[in-house]
């Protein structure tokens, strides 16, 4: 195996984490994109609104595409258990 393999698995797997990182803080994440867009927004005078507008909307459905992992309740209630 070549150093170029080893460094595609490894940046395979850092590529997997991050996505999975980004879906279970999409709420989070989707609030600074909302707080970015409107400072964003008051700084220009809403000159460039538009723009923001479809790149806020573009990131939130990146977002959405994240893998999720949600284990569940931690209780011991999970219904589906």
């Amino acid at each position: 195996m070549s150093i170029f393999d080893e460094l595609k698995g490894k940046a395979g797997g850092l590529k997997d984490k991050a996505a999975e990182l980004v879906g279970n803080n999409a709420d989070s994440i989707k609030g600074g994109i909302g707080k970015v867009g409107d400072f964003i927004d008051n700084k220009t005078g809403g000159k460039y609104s538009g723009q923001v507008d479809g790149l806020q909307a573009k990131a939130s459905e990146l977002i959405d595409k994240a893998p999720r992992n949600n284990p569940g309740p931690t209780d011991g209630n999970n219904p589906t258990a």
